[in-house]
């Protein structure tokens, strides 16, 4: 059966608990299910089916345990590995010190905007399919990449460092 990640955007420990949200996708009908990190990424097992269909099922599911939903960005686990396995990041020659980040889109954009887009240490990098590549160097005027993504993208996206990408394509 394949394996799905689930990135939901805007979930928090303070808006979800973790063992909810994990009764939630199971009362969806998926199997071994585990949440990661407390930042609103599921991974569990499924029937082959469209992304969409399947991501339509895990919000109806929180709305039904947890009387509210989020929005869900979903990939197979394949995909995230062979993202992973790509090293997206590497023809960029980043410092050491850059956080990278993998930004899910709902799909492709028609029209991706040229690139790369810059500020203050920021930079969007690349695009590839529905996901967004960039990275950015910590600074004292806070989180100045969520803006620039939110700006370029609109607020209908959800971020991870890749990082964390890695931990649930390895769960």
């Amino acid at each position: 059966m394949p394996r799905y990640i689930a990135f939901l955007r805007g979930v928090s420990p303070m808006n979800a608990r973790m063992p909810e949200l994990k009764s939630a996708f199971e009362a969806a009908g998926f199997s071994e299910v585990k949440t990661l990190l407390s930042s609103g990424n599921v991974v569990f097992n499924a029937r082959s089916a469209a992304l969409q269909t399947l991501a339509r099922r895990a919000e109806k599911a929180m709305l039904a345990v947890l009387g509210r939903n989020f929005d869900v960005y979903l990939r197979s686990q394949a995909d995230m590995r062979r993202l992973i396995e790509s090293e997206p990041h590497a023809e960029f020659g980043l410092p050491a010190e850059a956080k990278l980040i993998v930004t899910f889109l709902r799909a492709p954009l028609p029209e991706p905007p040229a690139l790369p887009i810059e500020r203050d240490g920021a930079r969007i990098l690349r695009i590839e399919g529905a996901e967004v590549f960039s990275a950015y160097l910590p600074t004292t005027n806070g989180p100045v990449f969520m803006a620039l993504l939110e700006r370029s993208f609109s607020k209908q996206i959800t971020t991870r460092t890749l990082e964390t990408v890695r931990k649930c394509a390895r769960a």
